[in-house]
């Protein structure tokens, strides 16, 4: 089996020793992504609301980059610096995914990359 880098512009550059995503067979897993504005590597920080919806946008472009989209997602992982949000992320989710949803785990931790309150990562399956 082969393996693929994934990159794109329309997602933030990574920040460290990583790939945007990597593509095997027809599995990519996503990197994680925090709530960089991919034009300008700054973080939105206005809110909550508006960190989550940057984190799936940035998801996205990368999974589009990788030929599929968020309809392609069988796994989802959330880091949470505050996991009361947890309602809120469930509430934004439901306007970028569809039934069936992925698979699912939603994690609290005590920091994110560069003072991020959001970060999430994903497996893809493309046929």
């Amino acid at each position: 089996m082969t393996k693929k880098i994934i990159a794109t512009d329309k997602a933030p550059a990574a920040i460290g020793t990583y790939s945007q995503a990597v593509k095997a067979g027809n599995t990519v897993y996503l990197s994680g992504q925090i709530p960089l504005i991919p034009e300008t590597m700054e973080l939105v920080t206005e809110s909550i609301e508006a960190q989550i919806h940057q984190v799936f946008k940035n998801l996205s472009a990368v999974a589009e980059a990788a030929g599929g989209s968020l309809q392609d997602v069988v796994k989802l992982n959330i880091f949470l610096t505050d996991l009361s949000c947890f309602a809120t992320v469930n509430d934004i989710m439901a306007q970028y995914f569809a039934e069936p949803y992925p698979a699912r785990a939603a994690i609290g931790v005590k920091e994110l990359p560069k003072g991020s309150e959001v970060e999430m990562d994903a497996v893809l399956y493309i046929e």
